[in-house]
């Protein structure tokens, strides 16, 4: 590797339909074609580093025209001194001082930071025959900070503070990872409630995720208050129901699903508002569903409002309720006032929201501090592939403790990757361990090919009115 430099990049504009089965649907977004702004990072040898971030179809060449002008600035750098450094690497991607006034570290600018920074995070753990999360959790305590974006949140965690939570979390580290690798990590399904399916499909979805392991639900909520629960009271109806459970099903942690509003059988659902609600509307609306005893709401309000979603989670209290947010959070800071505000009980970091591992790092270490479980959002296309990696760094690394944590499964064109996730038969991401698989986004040149758009086989025959119909999921 000693000698390579960053010699080239190709940017590819990737998008699925999965608007025509309804997958992705929610009160909010309604029109959901799931979109990879793909990059390929090229050395002047045979190393390769893929990233992306994910949008949901109109727009994705804008943050693909974002990426390549960011992108620019790395040809020549060697790889080395990249490597040798990836916290000051990140602060040089987002530290231009002409693209930087497009955000600061927000909006297409960032997610755009995040598919380069994701994409050299990919290289270098390639280039140490690791996948990411491995790459990671050996890092010292020492390492993993340097690694870490601070600017801006050491009012709410300095550096000093992480070394110390690091270090009191290395010792266990190697039981950890052992423990995590012969059972999986705890995941939830979103697969079951897309706002645009139908109730027979409903029962089918949540039957088939019982019979997977499942037993963390979730619900797309917001369009109508009496539609909502008779949904919620249909997907109850089965979860919540001894006979649909599997025969063979292991019994569950207690301590996984306490205070979670868990059913009879253990079972937990949660809905997702996706940002519709006023706050006022939003603490009136859960009112109306508190029938349905979910565990948390998600995205009750617009994403940046931290002081709204506080007053929110103070209003839902009385009725055992919490707030869940994140998805849409721009970066590190909006994720400081959210912990310091009180105003979150889940943190929900996204892979491609926040501008690469660097600053989920900065997340992951001020969540373990003020003690918020992390379970990131997944989904789309890619991220439950990239997010598998975060969440095994805060089981080992960090927070040292997977209780209460579930990370979001949906499954969706997965078959598209070459190092796909998957889930074992307790409802648990498999850990990922090829070697070659870094940051496990590396996409089939077929797939990559079929669906470019606009030029694509895909879009082209869509265009003619000719393209096959979708899977069916």
């Amino acid at each position: 590797m000693s000698g390579l430099k960053i010699a080239s990049f190709s940017v590819h504009d990737i998008r699925f339909p999965t608007n025509v089965t309804g997958d992705g649907t929610d009160a909010m977004n309604k029109e959901c074609d799931y979109s990879a702004a793909y990059i390929v990072v090229k050395t002047d040898g045979d190393l390769k580093g893929q990233g992306m971030t994910f949008t949901i179809g109109r727009g994705n060449e804008i943050v693909c025209f974002a990426i390549e002008q960011i992108a620019n600035r790395i040809i020549g750098m060697e790889v080395d001194t990249i490597f040798g450094d990836m916290g000051a690497f990140w602060d040089f991607l987002v530290s231009d001082p002409q693209h930087r006034w497009l955000g600061p570290e927000k909006g297409v600018i960032h997610i755009a930071t995040a598919a380069i920074s994701n994409a050299l995070w990919d290289m270098y753990a390639k280039s140490a025959g690791k996948p990411l999360w491995k790459l990671i959790v050996d890092f010292t305590p020492e390492e993993f900070v340097k690694a870490t974006a601070f600017r801006y949140i050491t009012d709410a965690i300095t550096k000093e503070e992480a070394l110390a939570l690091l270090k009191a979390k290395e010792s266990g580290k190697k039981t950890r990872e052992e423990e995590v690798i012969k059972r999986g990590y705890p995941a939830y399904t979103t697969s079951v409630g897309w706002l645009g399916y139908s109730d027979e499909k409903v029962k089918r979805l949540t039957k088939d995720a019982l019979n997977q392991g499942f037993n963390h639900f979730k619900l797309k909520v917001g369009a109508d208050p009496e539609d909502d629960l008779r949904r919620g009271r249909l997907i109850r109806s089965i979860i919540d129901d001894p006979a649909n459970m599997p025969k063979d099903r292991k019994p569950i942690d207690p301590a996984s699903i306490k205070d979670k509003n868990a059913g009879p059988t253990g079972c937990v659902l949660m809905v997702d508002a996706n940002q519709v609600w006023d706050v006022s509307q939003a603490i009136d609306y859960m009112h109306k569903l508190e029938p349905l005893k979910p565990w948390f709401i998600e995205e009750p309000t617009a994403p940046d409002d931290a002081v709204g979603h506080a007053e929110i989670r103070k209003a839902l209290k009385s009725i055992n309720i919490g707030v869940a947010t994140g998805e849409h959070a721009h970066n590190r800071m909006v994720f400081k006032q959210l912990l310091k505000l009180d105003a979150i009980d889940v943190c929900q970091i996204d892979s491609c929201r926040l501008g690469g591992v660097n600053e989920v790092l900065s997340v992951l270490l001020m969540s373990a501090k003020y003690g918020i479980p992390v379970c990131p959002h997944a989904g789309g296309v890619g991220l439950c592939e990239y997010v598998i990696h975060l969440s095994l760094i805060d089981f080992i690394a960090v927070s040292g403790s997977y209780e209460r944590n579930v990370l979001e499964f949906v499954d969706h064109l997965h078959e598209h990757f070459l190092y796909p996730v998957s889930i074992n038969d307790e409802g648990r991401y498999n850990v990922p361990l090829d070697p070659k698989g870094g940051y496990s986004i590396e996409m089939f040149d077929q797939s990559m090919a079929d669906y470019a758009f606009p030029g694509g086989s895909y879009w082209v025959a869509a265009a003619k009115g000719e393209a096959p119909p979708p899977p069916q999921h």
